[in-house]
């Protein structure tokens, strides 16, 4: 059963839904987009808790209810509620679950837009070709949730695929959903260029940051290499007849970054320092949070880049996540973009454990 502290929590969390309902219903709060579409947000968000937390009491009531009647004179009743105590006791240890996991602090980067980054890694070809399909797979996802892609940087293999691509995904949540992705994904099947059927495996690296506002963080102009040069295609093929491309080197850090997808040098640059916040920011927080890396590693599987997090098996037509167990048998639907269950599997999976962990650290 819920705890007194969590049951205060709760009907605060209920007052607070009544509380934004009379908000949301008045009329000068309508006229204010903005503020009346961060309410009508907060009040989806506030009455997912409060639904699940009136099924929870709903089954205890009933519960106390069905043990009530176990004292009854009539004995077909009595086996009908020990019957109905049999039913509603595991009801109620998945609904107070729920509540507590609803209940876990989100992470305030979630909502956030995300840069994803995809590398092909060891397999040569067949790597650049896998890397070109995962960035194809999460761009059908973001078409999907409704989201954008800004193409920030792409070196295309000379045999086809991808070597390295950068893009930000914006909507609101792309960095919550997409973060659980970071890690290494292998592949494993015969390539279109191996004539005995031999099946090989092959990796690319995926890597996904919060998206750094300009107030996060501070970079000095002095601080700034910056480089221009012709863009260049495949095999060095130029595609620009301008000096439009641009690489900013962080001096202190020794971070590089290359933009080259606009044709203007300003917006290049502009991009390029994006991500250059992106990444300082990034390293920040790694610096900061140094001491709970290893628990985080535990919890979502970190997102290191040298840790293999999913295998995609195209002769069985499998994908196994070996973080959480999660193996799906459809990969033509995978690889185009349908995978928010997976998502959402992983969510809940890092949700719990940040519950088993602020359980253990009360009861110490």
């Amino acid at each position: 059963m819920l705890n007194e502290r969590l049951e205060k929590k709760l009907r605060d969390i209920e007052a607070r839904l009544s509380d934004l309902d009379a908000r949301l219903s008045d009329p000068a709060v309508i006229s204010r987009t903005e503020e009346y579409t961060a309410l009508a947000r907060e009040r989806a968000e506030v009455a997912r808790v409060v639904d699940a937390y009136q099924r929870y009491r709903k089954a205890v009531d009933a519960l106390q209810e069905a043990k009530a009647l176990l004292g009854d004179a009539d004995q077909e009743m009595r086996e009908l509620a020990k019957e109905e105590i049999a039913g509603l006791e595991p009801d109620i240890e998945r609904l107070e679950q729920k509540v507590k996991l609803l209940l876990v602090p989100e992470d305030p980067d979630d909502a956030r837009n995300a840069l994803l980054e995809i590398r092909a890694g060891t397999g040569g070809e067949e790597a650049a070709l896998f890397a070109g399909e995962l960035f194809r797979m999460y761009s059908r996802f973001a078409e999907r949730q409704g989201w954008k892609i800004e193409l920030m940087n792409m070196s295309e293999a000379e045999g086809g695929g991808i070597k390295e691509v950068v893009v930000l995904v914006v909507g609101r949540g792309a960095y919550g959903k997409l973060k659980f992705e970071a890690g290494v994904h292998r592949v494993q099947r015969v390539p279109v260029t191996e004539s005995q059927g031999r099946i090989h495996t092959s990796a690319a690296t995926v890597a996904v940051l919060p998206e750094a506002d300009d107030v996060d963080v501070a970079v000095d102009e002095k601080d700034l290499r910056i480089d221009v040069y012709r863009s260049s295609g495949p095999g060095g093929q130029s595609v620009n007849t301008t000096d439009s491309a641009v690489r900013v080197t962080h001096v202190p850090t020794g971070l590089v970054v290359i933009c080259q997808d606009e044709k203007s040098q300003h917006k290049n640059k502009a991009k390029a320092l994006k991500v250059l916040k992106t990444r300082l920011l990034e390293m920040e927080k790694e610096k900061q949070h140094a001491e709970r890396q290893d628990q985080r590693r535990s919890l979502v599987g970190s997102g290191d880049r040298s840790e293999k997090i999913r295998t995609y098996n195209f002769p069985q037509d499998r994908l196994t996540d070996h973080r959480i167990g999660f193996t799906r048998h459809d990969l033509s639907s995978v690889m185009d973009g349908d995978i928010s269950d997976l998502m959402d599997l992983l969510r809940e999976h890092h949700q719990a454990e940040r519950l088993r962990q602020a359980e253990v650290g009360d009861r110490d």
